[in-house]
């Protein structure tokens, strides 16, 4: 079993001990004490003696490292404090599971070694070694290029039970390599990507066999870039039922840090008992650079399809990459047409955009035969709202402040577009807002994508595609004129829950995914 592992920096007694306690009330398996903050080296007999009641009266297993500042650490002070000080810890009557040194320290002198080694293998102990050494090596820039050699070396120590490896992941196919190592381990390995994209080796630890992964407290005490909080390793990823077979899905995009994906998606695989994990799959994209975008984009996501044993079975693609996702698989009608996809399935690729727009509308409207629908924004939501209401048979206008823009979709689509400006005096059946006016965060959160002016039939429905804010300008003013307005949650909801059938061949538990949205955002909105 892959250990939950949660690292707390002891500043006092006190508060180390009470960290543990929570972390052992939310369910850890052991707790790493980082105390370079709080031993100096000074001989000071007060630090030693709380170092070892820490351990003592710790109400998990503990892992006890203190990191000196040339391996990202806190402590400064003489090495030859810090080796003595595992020595005492290792041959103390309550000793901790586990003393972490650096490679580059144990490997720095025979004597340092036999120190260690003592401090794991004490006579006292030989019958029940309750103290074992984890050898570990970070780099907090990237890949050591000596890395393969560093491994070798670790190996080639019988007194080290534990080799840990962690870099900052410079990508999602840096997630590969660590999964390699540890297939390749020939004893308990820990190996972890810093950063964000390293997210996937923590979580995906247990379908690789990792000795153990670390997640905070805290979103504030995490102790190394891209940790998890414990909550949202248990919970929301569902660490503990994660195995062998477990399919990974996931977001791709950038950004993707703020999706709801991995909320609502790992939630109903629980609810319908399906054997996968839902990630943020970030990929870098350069918006001055689109080929750039396009070959980092397919390279990487191309590796992930393929690599061995990663079970990489499905994902929603998001900007910048919806376009892109074209080539990575058989495009169904709905893709082709709207020139851009949304849902990648084990090769194959659909847009659900289109189901999320059109579903709630035909709930409003009837049948959208003869409808007139006015279509604000000639990108990719815009296209696939316009391309769906078409091939319903409803009458199309597209607006947009860029008329040429417009005027492309309008001629690709076979439907009709009109000036921006006369937007104020349109009438339609239906408004559909698809840019981002009214989103939190977006370039005019506090913008009115559809005029008040064109609120005036009480007859009309009002469809905002932005879910955050659930209320945006559009939706307040339409609710206040005409009561019929669809929000984004309502379509996100929709389009989400075709991906996950796709993806499981089981119906959406489609109320639990509004639920959580909706919470979710309105938590949010009030912690504002």
């Amino acid at each position: 079993m892959t250990l939950a592992c949660v690292p707390i920096m002891v500043a006092d007694r006190p508060s180390a001990l009470a960290d543990a306690q929570l972390a052992a009330d939310l369910g850890a398996d052991i707790v790493e004490f980082r105390i370079d903050e709080l031993f100096s080296g000074a001989d000071d007999p007060q630090e030693e003696a709380d170092i070892l009641a820490i351990v003592a009266e710790s109400p998990l297993p503990c892992i006890v490292t203190c990191r000196p500042t040339w391996e990202g650490g806190l402590y400064d002070g003489p090495e030859d404090a810090r080796i003595s000080l595992y020595e005492r810890l290792g041959t103390a009557d309550s000793p901790p599971a586990y003393i972490d040194v650096e490679l580059k320290a144990y490997t720095a002198s025979d004597n340092i070694r036999q120190k260690v080694n003592l401090a794991v293998q004490h006579p006292k102990q030989q019958r029940d070694v309750r103290t074992r050494l984890i050898l570990s090596m970070h780099d907090f820039d990237g890949r050591p290029s000596d890395l393969t050699r560093r491994l070798a070396k670790a190996r080639s120590f019988d007194a080290v039970s534990v080799i840990k490896v962690a870099y900052r992941a410079r990508s999602l196919r840096d997630n590969l390599e660590l999964f390699e190592i540890l297939r390749d381990a020939d004893r308990p390995t820990i190996a972890l990507g810093m950063g964000e994209f390293g997210l996937m080796s923590r979580v995906l630890a247990p379908k690789f066999g990792g000795f153990l992964t670390f997640a905070s407290l805290r979103d504030t005490s995490a102790t190394a870039p891209g940790q998890p909080t414990l909550r949202d390793l248990l919970e929301t990823y569902r660490f503990r039922a994660i195995g062998n077979n477990t399919k990974l899905y996931g977001v791709v995009g950038w950004p993707v840090s703020q999706s709801m994906g991995p909320l609502i998606h790992n939630a109903g695989f629980e609810a319908v008992g399906h054997d996968g994990v839902y990630l943020p799959l970030p990929i870098v994209a350069d918006p001055g650079d689109m080929d750039l975008t396009r070959t980092s984009f397919e390279a990487t996501f191309g590796a992930l399809a393929e690599a061995d044993g990663l079970h990489f079975a499905g994902a929603s693609v998001t900007v910048p990459f919806k376009e892109h996702l074209l080539r990575m698989g058989d495009a169904d009608e709905a893709a082709s047409a709207c020139g851009a996809a949304n849902t990648w399935a084990s090769g194959s690729v659909t847009n659900t955009d289109v189901l999320g727009l059109v579903e709630p509308l035909e709930g409003a409207l009837g049948e959208l035969e003869a409808k007139s629908i006015a279509v604000v924004g000639a990108g990719g939501a815009g296209r696939a709202a316009a391309w769906v209401c078409a091939s319903r048979g409803a009458s199309v206008t597209v607006y947009n402040r860029d008329p040429a823009r417009a005027e492309r979709l309008a001629a690709e689509l076979r439907v009709a577009c009109a000036l921006f400006e006369t937007l104020a005096d349109a009438e339609a059946d239906a408004f559909i807002n698809c840019t981002p006016v009214g989103m939190a965060g977006g370039p005019d959160p506090d913008g009115l994508s559809i005029p008040e002016s064109a609120m005036g039939n009480r007859g009309t429905v009002f469809f905002d595609t932005v879910y955050n804010p659930v209320d945006t300008p559009m939706i307040r003013a339409a609710r206040a004129h005409t009561g019929r307005v669809i929000d984004g949650v309502e379509m996100f909801v929709r389009q989400a829950a075709a991906q996950f059938a796709l993806w499981t061949g089981h119906p959406a538990p489609r109320a639990l995914f509004d639920r959580l949205v909706r919470e979710t955002l309105s938590s949010q909105a009030d912690g504002a």
